[in-house]
């Protein structure tokens, strides 16, 4: 359904997966190939693992981040689902989201190349707090007075995407607080984005302010 706008849902869909798959493809681009000037084989080989063990760091940041954008393209799918048309201003919200998207393989390069700096975890928290923070008010915006979903969605659906995406910026809010204390854990805190992922609806609403009506 097109509104007065003149574009429709799955374009906007279109423009999204495209992105989500750019910044996917960009994360690896900063996990260079080791350069080795030995001419020695048994000494090549060496060092080649020890240069290979010190990207671990750009791996790892990696890992994080490719599997937080899969994670926000599901729940963008997600929302899109229930979401029927768009308006300007559900378009503008999208567009901001994804400039959040597209910055995230400069965080990821900051994070993999200062992970010891804490302002490399603000930088990186701040990025995926933004990204989260925007795919709720999106949420928020589309159901609110059922303004772009139908009159007839679930209201458990509706506060379960609203407090999958909270869970999530108070992981980071966690790994931030922590990066007062030892930044070097902050890192693994953000893999903690998976918690929201794996737990089931019902556990998800008791940790986020409380219960309220639920369904099994």
């Amino acid at each position: 359904m097109n509104d007065q706008t003149g574009l429709s849902k799955n374009r906007m869909e279109t423009l999204t997966d495209g992105i989500f798959a750019v910044a996917m493809t960009l994360l690896v681009l900063d996990i260079g190939v080791p350069q080795i000037s030995s001419t020695s084989a048994v000494s090549i080989g060496t060092v080649l693992l020890t240069r290979l063990l010190d990207l671990w760091p750009k791996i790892f940041s990696f890992g994080i981040s490719f599997i937080i954008l899969a994670i926000y393209w599901m729940a963008h799918h997600r929302q899109f689902y229930y979401i029927k048309h768009i308006d300007r201003v559900l378009i503008w919200i999208n567009i901001t989201f994804l400039m959040a998207i597209c910055l995230l393989p400069f965080s990821t390069s900051l994070l993999g190349e200062y992970r010891d700096q804490q302002i490399s975890i603000f930088v990186y928290g701040g990025n995926s707090i933004m990204i989260a923070s925007l795919l709720y008010i999106q949420w928020l915006y589309a159901t609110n007075n059922y303004r772009l979903v139908d009159e007839n969605l679930d209201l458990y659906i509706k506060n379960t995407v609203s407090r999958r995406l909270l869970f999530g910026i108070i992981i980071y809010l966690i790994a931030i607080a922590f990066s007062f204390v030892y930044v070097q854990l902050s890192v693994f805190i953000f893999t903690m984005i998976l918690i929201p992922s794996l737990l089931p609806n019902k556990m998800i609403h008791r940790i986020t302010f409380g219960g309220g009506s639920m369904k099994k």
